[in-house]
């Protein structure tokens, strides 16, 4: 960490460069001393020179003009390492740049400034793997940043970039922006494409980032979503999320909420949910909200079925590497791919396709707009985050509730495909917690809204540094 790096949002930073306070050139300078000096792990590629260059010709009138991002190191970058944050690909190359990337890049404007470390294959919540090692939370050096988008969330909060890429196919932006108190939005599914090359797998995975403000996020969204046809599943382009922000909260007022403590049948630290209960009341209060108790918010528990889907992505991405590079593998992966293996098969495949069709059943049920509700509101984490090593936990607030618990709050809304963003909402134990909320399909404004709402009401600190300048 530096304070010699911004450690305001994305958007102050471009108000910055176009007033003359401060020069692209001069900020990527302090980020890649920032991260020569970090403790954190969270970078694992610079490519300096090209950064610096562009940097020089950065365009500040555009929407991240001149801003130096972090790239998830799961987003291919044609001529960057495309490993998979994973030993067996270490020496491979990326040949095209993901849209998302491109995106934020060509249109907005943004200079790459470092690629961020992730889990391995984006598996795990938990950022620590063979090839690259253990990355740190900058709250607390001994826990992790989450995962997969560990590096990402780390990088932001600790002062090293104001913004980063990351991706959600299980929660893996909500669970470090939970962990590292940041703002973390999972999509509607499309919303960005996932092109070039896209591959389906699971149909859970949305990108997005890891920001420090809710304008930010709005910002990235607006530049990077938008259909495009090597992702025709990718949704058409809106506008305006930036423009409009605050402009729903008199459509939000009486809308109505389910909070709930065990979603997705996951165990919650008890201490840590009486702080987002309060949290989420005083969200009520502010919006006039209507929460309701009278809408069963069950839904089947799907963690089994999307580790089943997942594994037999990366046992395809493998190939005939496997089972020889089995040694060379996180221990979460191989015994993921080897608990595993043989379980797709006709049968298999039938009982998941049924599995998820009763959880898209259940989530419109929950959604349903004469009987259901507008919103979710529950944790992003189901404690605080845990050690940087691992290995996962079982135990959450005291209560045994074994590995299986981690995720659980996240995949809903993943396998439905519906948004849901997770807010900063205090502290435990020195820790950040986050407060998830959950809408229906292509109610991202209204999350932000609502998020916005928290922002102003009870804002966060946006960085480590800045959080201890001022305590």
């Amino acid at each position: 960490m530096s304070d010699d790096t911004w450690q305001g949002d994305a958007i102050g930073l471009v108000e910055a460069f176009r007033s003359g306070e401060r020069s692209p050139v001069e900020e990527i300078d302090a980020t890649f001393t920032a991260i020569d000096a970090s403790e954190l792990n969270a970078v694992c590629f610079t490519d300096r020179d090209v950064a610096r260059e562009a940097a020089g010709r950065a365009d500040v009138s555009r929407p991240f003009g001149g801003i130096g991002i972090g790239v998830k190191s799961l987003n291919e970058v044609a001529g960057w390492p495309n490993d998979h944050a994973s030993v067996p690909f270490a020496d491979e190359l990326g040949e095209v740049t993901t849209t998302n990337v491109a995106r934020i890049r060509d249109d907005g404007g943004a200079v790459l400034a470092a690629q961020t470390t992730s889990s391995e294959f984006g598996g795990v919540n938990l950022t620590r793997t063979e090839l690259h090692g253990v990355t740190r939370n900058p709250w607390q050096l001994d826990r992790t940043p989450g995962g997969s988008s560990g590096g990402s969330a780390a990088a932001v909060a600790g002062g090293l970039v104001p913004i980063a890429t990351g991706g959600d196919g299980g929660g893996s932006i909500r669970i470090p922006a939970g962990f590292c108190g940041l703002v973390g939005l999972k999509g509607t599914f499309g919303r960005i494409p996932l092109g070039p090359r896209a591959e389906y797998g699971n149909l859970t995975v949305a990108t997005g980032c890891l920001s420090r403000s809710v304008r930010d996020t709005a910002r990235w969204f607006d530049v990077a979503n938008g259909h495009d046809p090597t992702d025709p599943l990718s949704l058409p382009r809106v506008e305006g999320w930036e423009d409009g922000l605050g402009s729903h909260l008199d459509d939000l007022r009486g809308a109505r909420v389910a909070v709930v403590a065990d979603w997705g049948g996951a165990t919650v630290s008890p201490v840590m949910w009486e702080l987002l209960e309060e949290a989420a009341g005083a969200l009520i209060g502010d919006l006039g909200l209507t929460r309701t108790d009278d809408v069963d918010t069950s839904v089947p528990r799907m963690g089994g079925a999307w580790s089943v889907s997942g594994m037999i992505e990366i046992r395809a991405l493998l190939g005939d590497r496997w089972p020889a590079c089995a040694e060379q593998l996180t221990p979460e992966m191989r015994f993921g791919l080897e608990r595993t293996q043989g379980a797709y098969t006709e049968e298999g495949r039938a009982r998941l396709e049924r599995r998820r069709m009763e959880l898209n059943e259940a989530m419109a049920r929950v959604f349903d707009r004469s009987d259901g509700v507008d919103f979710v509101i529950t944790a992003a984490n189901p404690d605080v985050a845990f050690d940087a090593e691992g290995p996962l936990p079982k135990t959450f607030g005291g209560i045994d509730a074994g590995r299986g618990n981690n995720g659980q709050l996240t995949f809903p809304c993943n396998l439905h495909g519906n948004p849901g963003i997770s807010v900063p909402a205090g502290f435990l134990d020195g820790l950040p917690i986050g407060l998830q909320i959950v809408g229906r399909h292509f109610s991202e404004p209204l999350l932000l809204d609502l998020a916005l709402t928290m922002e102003r009401e009870r804002p966060w600190p946006l960085t480590v540094a800045q959080h201890r300048a001022t305590t």
